[in-house]
């Protein structure tokens, strides 16, 4: 199965070599977002995966007025931009409207669009016509193998810098599945495949600061799975102590003890690269 080479900064994306995305789901105070972009950085040195630290200058789509919601373009961008230059990182963050577009590839490398949003035209046209990298969320309403239609709409505005990331399909009430065909179906686009992990595990319209509102004891699994199932990166978000993040707190990975989490994983991807090579 062929896969059309991607950079994102100094990683291709579509190399046989496990990428990773993190970073906390919003952009919090300063002090905290530079401890720990510093953080994953030396982790990812330590066990040798590329790193794209992500974190959202604004979560739009909170289900309620009294959630906090990042703190803006302006003040967002500014802060990712140092997280970039003193850590030399590349970035991530996600748009919801077409006027973000530039502004924000301006700094970032890497423009997410979001799985509600993903057949929006005129926002995936505004984020194709960036520099950008665009990753296209595999929206919960559609069939995987119909994740074409945007790409289509990326590839029409002039651009195959392309990521697709699963992050699992809506059944039944408040829950998201991950169907493993989807990883199948998805890298058949042509295209590097990421595995959003925190965010399957979201029990949506439950406050995120619910315990309730996230089934963490499914991450390993899923997560093993998906890598296993032949994935080129993964999605980790993660916050130094999740309990007390303003976004998703019941569903992001504990800093701390990301580095064990990602070891088998690691281990998984080599072993999988390892049988497809031969």
């Amino acid at each position: 199965m062929s896969i059309k080479r991607v950079q994102v900064g100094n990683i291709d994306c579509s190399a046989k070599q496990l990428f990773l995305i993190s970073g906390p789901c919003v952009i919090e105070e300063e002090s905290l977002m530079m401890r720990t972009a510093e953080r994953l950085k030396q982790i990812a040195l330590d066990l040798s995966i590329p790193l794209i630290f992500k974190s959202s200058f604004s979560k739009d789509n909170r289900s309620s007025l009294d959630y906090y919601q990042g703190p803006g373009l302006d003040e967002g961008l500014k802060l990712l931009q140092k997280i970039k230059r003193e850590f030399e990182l590349p970035i991530l963050t996600d748009i919801h409207y077409p006027s973000q577009a530039a502004p924000a590839a301006e700094v970032v490398d890497v423009v997410q669009i979001p799985a509600y949003l993903c057949m929006q035209t005129e926002l995936v046209v505004a984020a194709a016509k960036t520099d950008a990298v665009v990753n296209l969320k595999h929206g919960q309403f559609i069939a995987p193998d119909n994740m074409i239609k945007p790409i289509q709409k990326i590839e029409a505005s002039g651009s195959d810098r392309i990521i697709v990331t699963e992050r699992g399909y809506t059944f039944g009430y408040n829950d998201l599945i991950v169907d493993p065909r989807s990883f199948l179906l998805l890298g058949k686009l042509g295209y590097p495949v990421v595995f959003d992990i925190t965010h399957t595990i979201r029990k949506y319209g439950i406050p995120s600061k619910d315990p309730a509102g996230g089934t963490r004891e499914f991450l390993s699994v899923l997560a093993r799975a998906g890598v296993a199932a032949g994935v080129q990166g993964i999605f980790v978000e993660a916050h130094p102590n999740p309990p007390e993040a303003l976004c998703d707190a019941a569903s992001q990975y504990h800093l701390e003890q990301l580095p064990e989490f990602l070891k088998p994983l690691i281990e998984i991807h080599e072993l999988v690269q390892s049988q497809t090579s031969h």
